[in-house]
């Protein structure tokens, strides 16, 4: 019995060494999370005085960025609008260059036929019978004729002009 004393006692020495030993070691450990907490305490006064703020002013920031978009949009669509505007005006300018042209066109032709007329001399009016020979309804008309009817000359008209472009 006195064995199993001996035993016990050894137990309970070995215990308290053990405990002691673990006591000294959790000592710095606890004082360093002591530490860690003083550190998340600051951290979190830190927060809460400057996170509104800055929350305050990311919302600002992105409300002025939606703001920029907004105008950035509508200037592209007033670019846009402008540029076709610009665009019509040009065709606009091509199409009475054309018809400039063609009315230049038809003016010569006609001073030219003018010009040409006058050197000829005048027709006497013709009747009503005259004009239309039985020979021309009929379609018989001779050779000579149909040559003559050929080789007059034809005036450009302005229709004639856009057809041919």
């Amino acid at each position: 019995m006195s064995e199993a004393i001996f035993l016990l006692g050894l137990s309970f020495l070995l215990v308290v060494v053990c405990l002691t030993i673990l006591l000294l070691t959790a000592i710095p450990a606890f004082q360093e999370l002591a530490k860690a907490a003083n550190s998340v305490i600051r951290l979190t006064d830190t927060l809460t005085r400057e996170l509104p703020a800055t929350l305050e002013a990311i919302r600002m920031t992105g409300l002025e960025l939606s703001e920029l978009s907004d105008e950035l949009n509508q200037g592209a669509k007033s670019a846009g609008a402008a540029a076709k505007q610009v665009n019509d005006g040009i065709k606009g300018v091509r199409q009475g260059a054309s018809n400039a042209s063609i009315a230049t066109q038809s003016a010569f032709a006609g001073l030219k036929a003018g010009l040409k007329s006058l050197g000829r001399p005048r027709r006497q009016k013709r009747s009503p019978s005259d004009l239309y020979p039985d020979d021309l309804r009929s379609g018989n008309l001779p050779d000579e004729d149909l040559d003559d009817i050929s080789s007059q000359e034809r005036l450009i008209t302005p229709d004639d002009q856009r057809s041919e472009e």
